[in-house]
C-alpha cells in the first residue's frame, strides 16, 4: 500500500514488444508517439521536423510511406532521427516490404486492407527479416464493410472484432510482434472498444482519440480519452492527434502522462488562474516560464501563484515555488521553504535560473546514485 493510494494506477499487464531499441508494454514506460505532416519524399524536411519532436521528447516518430518516393527516402531518414521510425502504410503491401527494407523499426497496416493472406505474409516475412515490429491500425473511419453490415454503425464491439480478425491474420503466419490500436473520434466509443479490447488480448495496446481536432479542442478530448484509459491503467503508447504541429502533440502527451504521475518529464508548473489579488502577471509569467524551460527535461515542480492566499501552501508541495508580493516584491521558495524575496524586474531571469540549477543539483544526485 503507497503512502498516497488515492493516485495509484494499477496498470494492465501486457507482453512486451521491441520497436526499435525502444520497449513498448511489459513494465516498459509508456510512451509518446507523434507522425510527421511534412511529405516524407522531402527527407529534409522531414528530418527537420523530427528533430524538432525529439528535442520535445518524442520516443517514436510515425511517418507517411503513401508512394516509392517515400520509401526511397526513408533509408535517409532512418539514419538520420535518434529514434525508432515506424512507417504507415496503406493498401500497397509492396511499400511495407520497402520500408521494412529501408530500416522502419515498425509497419503500421490492417492487416486486413493489405489484400490476401499471400500478401500478408510477403509483409509478415519482411517484418521478421528487418526486425520490424507491426502497428495493427484499426479505426471507426474506415472499418470493414462487412463489420458496418453486422453491426449497422461503428460500435466497440466492431472495432474489437476488427482488432481480433487483424490479429489473427498476423498470428497465423506466426508474428507475435505487434500492439494495436482501435482509435475513434468520439471519446466514448474509443475509449469503450479500448476497455473491451484490453480484456481480450495481451498484447500491447497504442492509444489515441483520432481526428480529435484543434489544439485546444483536440487536448481536451485527448486528455479525457486517452487519460481515463490510463487511468484504468489501460494502454502502453500514446499519439496524441492534434491539427497542430507534431512537437506540440509531443507536448500535451508528456503533460498527460504527468498529470496522472505515470511519466514525469521536465518541468510541471503548479500555477493560478489569476485574479485582481495577483502581485505579478501571472497568465504572462507563466506563459514565459513555460517557454523559456523547454529545454529542461529533468522532473521537477515549479508553482506560480499571485499572490499569498493559496501561493505558501503550494510553493511547500513544490520544488521551487513564487508567490506574488507587495511593491514589486515577490517571495521565492526552494523545497518548500520560504528562501528570499525577487524583484518584479529580475523575476523571470532569476527563476529560470534556479530550475537550471535545481535541474543540475537532481542530475548531479542521479549520477552519483548510480
Amino acid at each position: 500500500m503507497s503512502v498516497r493510494p488515492w493516485r495509484d494506477i494499477v496498470r494492465r499487464q501486457s507482453r512486451q514488444i521491441m520497436v526499435g531499441d525502444v520497449p513498448v508494454g511489459g513494465d516498459a514506460p509508456v510512451t509518446v508517439q507523434t507522425m510527421t505532416n511534412t511529405p516524407t519524399g522531402d527527407a529534409a524536411a522531414t528530418i527537420d521536423q523530427i528533430r524538432r519532436c525529439e528535442d520535445a521528447g518524442v520516443d517514436i516518430i510515425r511517418v507517411s510511406c503513401p508512394d516509392v518516393e517515400s520509401t526511397a527516402a526513408l533509408k535517409g531518414i532512418v539514419r538520420a532521427a535518434r529514434v525508432p521510425i515506424v512507417a504507415d502504410i496503406h493498401f500497397h503491401y509492396k511499400r511495407a516490404l520497402e520500408a521494412a527494407d529501408a530500416g522502419a523499426a515498425c509497419l503500421r497496416i490492417n492487416p486486413g486492407n493489405i489484400g490476401s493472406s499471400e500478401r500478408v505474409g510477403e509483409v509478415v516475412r519482411a517484418a521478421k527479416a528487418n526486425g520490424c515490429a507491426i502497428r495493427i491500425g484499426v479505426n471507426a473511419g474506415s472499418l470493414e464493410k462487412d463489420l458496418l453490415e453486422k453491426y449497422g454503425e461503428p460500435c466497440p464491439e466492431a472495432l474489437v472484432e476488427s482488432a481480433l480478425d487483424h490479429i489473427k491474420l498476423l498470428q497465423d503466419h506466426d508474428f507475435h510482434e505487434f500492439k494495436v490500436a482501435v482509435k475513434a473520434s468520439d471519446l466514448f466509443l474509443a475509449v469503450a472498444a479500448y476497455q473491451q479490447l484490453a480484456e481480450a488480448v495481451d498484447c500491447p495496446l497504442h492509444l489515441g482519440i483520432t481526428e480529435a481536432g484543434g489544439f485546444v479542442g483536440g487536448t481536451v478530448k485527448s486528455a479525457i480519452g486517452i487519460g481515463s484509459l490510463l487511468w484504468y491503467g489501460i494502454g502502453d503508447t500514446i499519439r496524441v492527434s492534434l491539427s497542430a504541429e507534431p512537437e506540440e502533440e509531443v507536448r500535451v502527451g508528456f503533460e498527460i502522462l504527468k498529470a496522472l504521475g505515470i511519466r514525469n518529464r521536465g518541468v510541471r508548473v503548479v500555477s493560478c488562474p489569476s485574479c485582481a489579488r495577483q502581485g505579478f502577471d501571472v497568465i504572462r509569467t507563466v506563459q514565459a516560464l513555460e517557454e523559456r524551460l523547454q529545454h529542461i527535461r529533468t522532473p521537477m515542480s515549479l508553482s506560480v501563484l499571485g499572490c499569498v492566499v493559496n501561493g505558501p501552501g503550494e510553493a511547500r508541495e513544490t520544488d521551487i515555488g513564487l508567490t506574488g508580493g507587495g511593491n514589486g516584491k515577490h517571495m521565492v521558495y526552494l523545497s518548500g521553504v520560504t528562501d528570499h524575496t525577487v524583484e518584479s524586474a529580475d523575476m523571470l531571469d532569476h527563476i529560470v535560473r534556479l530550475v537550471e540549477a535545481k535541474a543540475a543539483e537532481i542530475e548531479a544526485g542521479l549520477s552519483k546514485a548510480a
